[in-house]
């Protein structure tokens, strides 16, 4: 059978080429559409069955042989670009890296680290605990059993009938009191994500961050919980800063109450800000709950405690005239970039 092509002088041809190009050349002019070898594919239709057969084993078998050169060839040439392209771009560690500007100021984060601080200056530890909770913590413990119509106050993310993510902190608190065994004191900060079952708007959302406090002690007082909580408002609002307490109702603490800050932006003459009241709500309150103390493992006519919880993203809003909560999230630049480290 008459050679088509000479395979040896194609490897040649082949192992000669330089670069890339070159040999994508050869591909085409030995595997093209009008390459030799498809052009004397016509001439099957004039060979017997049994010629026929054999110029086909020959063409296939030659196409295997000239696709595997050039395949291989193709490796060793991207092996040497690959390495030049190594060589040439080395890298000089001496010279200057580039001028970046400062990441953004973490909004949230910032606020958290902020009220730890705060807290941990003037003796409170921070404890943690797990987001997805039980509902004996969450609630049971809390002073709120199955059938508490207090419950309905809270829309709350159920897994099954006994595991939930928690909707509040609170239950840190608990399993921190039951670590000390009935033994004082205890006080602690409790930052941490919270869900509830909110359509988010402007004000809402089904995720927020909340940090909540506790102290537990022999001669607790209600005066205790104002002191700690207008020492956190003026750090947090500014030194002029007065507060009010505005008797409310929580399952967890007896008595309770509502906090409010004076207006930061009229100092308390009323504004847009505070709705013209002069006041701005910030927390709630109270004296923790003589049932919270007793399923806890204290005795409460030892011990008393207060408690109170801070929605940070509210903080975040007042403090930095945020309308909408939703900007916090949205990693929007145009909001992210007003904040910055060095703040």
């Amino acid at each position: 059978m008459e050679k088509i092509i000479n395979l040896d002088e194609a490897k040649k041809l082949i192992l000669e080429c330089k670069n890339l190009k070159q040999l994508n050349d050869l591909r085409i002019f030995y595997l093209g559409k009008k390459s030799l070898l498809n052009q004397s594919m016509s001439k099957m239709a004039k060979l017997s069955p049994e010629e026929r057969v054999a110029f086909g084993k020959y063409i296939n078998t030659l196409k295997q042989d000239l696709n595997y050169l050039l395949d291989e060839q193709k490796n060793n040439l991207e092996i040497i670009e690959l390495n030049e392209r190594l060589q040439n771009e080395t890298i000089d560690i001496s010279l200057d890296g580039d001028d970046f500007s400062s990441a953004s100021y973490g909004i949230i984060g910032g606020i958290v680290d902020e009220i730890c601080n705060i807290g941990i200056g003037i003796g409170f530890s921070i404890a943690e605990g797990p987001e997805v909770e039980n509902d004996h913590y969450n609630f049971e413990m809390l002073n709120l059993p199955k059938d508490h119509p207090a419950r309905d106050m809270q829309d709350t993310f159920y897994i099954n009938d006994n595991e939930l993510l928690r909707s509040q902190t609170s239950p840190v608190q608990v399993r921190t009191l039951l670590s000390h065994n009935g033994e004082g004191p205890v006080k602690i900060l409790c930052p941490g994500k919270v869900y509830r079952r909110d359509d988010d708007d402007a004000t809402h959302s089904h995720q927020f961050m909340q940090i909540e406090g506790l102290v537990v002690d022999k001669n607790i007082t209600m005066s205790d919980l104002k002191g700690i909580l207008l020492l956190f408002a003026r750090k947090m609002f500014g030194e002029k800063r007065t507060i009010r307490l505005r008797s409310s109702f929580f399952p967890f603490t007896e008595p309770s109450v509502e906090v409010d800050v004076s207006c930061y932006n009229c100092n308390g003459k009323g504004c847009n800000v505070c709705k013209n009241s002069g006041w701005i709500e910030i927390l709630g309150a109270g004296m923790v709950h003589p049932n919270v103390l007793k399923m806890s493992g204290f005795d409460p006519k030892i011990y008393r405690g207060y408690a109170f919880g801070i929605g940070v993203e509210r903080i975040a809003m007042l403090r930095y005239g945020i309308d909408d909560m939703r900007h916090i999230y949205s990693n929007d630049i145009r909001v992210l970039s007003q904040f910055k480290k060095e703040r």
